[in-house]
């Protein structure tokens, strides 16, 4: 893939995630300076590669799960320089002050609610809170029958999997077939692991589709369970 495949594929991952809607050739030609059907070319080889499909023959293409997964590598070697100063406070805002560990926990679950749109999840005492449910379905991803089908056996099931797996790195993100249950849900999962005072195998993340902003959720997923370990101040 050249640099130019590269810089197309990731610009239709964070347009597609701004607009929902696929991401055409004239959009992209004005961002890169070249012409529209250069851009059909490239896309059409990135297509041949997996990274980006298309839903009709004469729609924009959006990015596979590989796509995503190429996108997100990218990230952890070259995060972003973004502004998240604004998140970050409502985030501390929500944590700060709380006496119980229980209290903290869901708070920062239903400040990544309201900062990603997602459903926001959290294991505490060997049970799972979760907050958001409608601001997951009220994505146009989950409108079909199906695909909320799915995702309801990701939610009935995570907990004994995350028991099971047991997910170790500062961030653990599956998307879409990557999920180990609901491969169908065209979801992705963004957890954090982190000590508590209920275990030192504590969750913390976000369930949302597979389009969205992954460098500000990833962020604020890291920053949560660092910021609630932080102030367990558990040595």
């Amino acid at each position: 893939m050249t640099s130019r495949q590269r810089a197309i594929l990731f610009a239709v991952v964070e347009q597609y995630a701004e607009i929902a809607s696929p991401v055409g050739s004239v959009m992209l030609a004005k961002l890169f300076n070249v012409s529209s059907a250069t851009v059909r070319a490239e896309m059409a080889r990135l297509e041949e590669l997996g990274l980006l499909t298309t839903l009709h023959t004469s729609s924009g293409r959006i990015p596979t799960d590989a796509g995503y997964r190429l996108y997100v590598n990218e990230l952890a070697d070259n995060p972003p320089e973004e502004d998240f100063s604004h998140p970050l406070r409502a985030l501390t805002s929500r944590v700060e002050g709380q006496n119980k560990a229980d209290a903290a926990i869901r708070q920062a679950v239903d400040s990544l609610v309201e900062l990603t749109g997602n459903l926001g999840l959290a294991t505490i005492d060997g049970r799972l809170y979760m907050a958001g449910l409608g601001s997951l379905f009220a994505q146009p991803e989950f409108v079909a029958a199906e695909r909320t089908q799915a995702v309801a056996r990701l939610l009935d099931n995570i907990e004994p999997w995350l028991r099971e797996a047991e997910p170790n790195e500062p961030v653990n993100i599956y998307i879409g077939h990557e999920n180990p249950i609901g491969r169908a849900s065209e979801a992705s999962l963004i957890i954090s692991r982190f000590r508590s005072p209920f275990s030192d195998k504590t969750y913390i993340g976000v369930l949302g589709p597979t389009r969205q902003s992954y460098s500000r959720v990833i962020y604020l997923v890291r920053t949560a369970g660092r910021m609630l370990e932080e102030s367990f101040d558990i040595k």
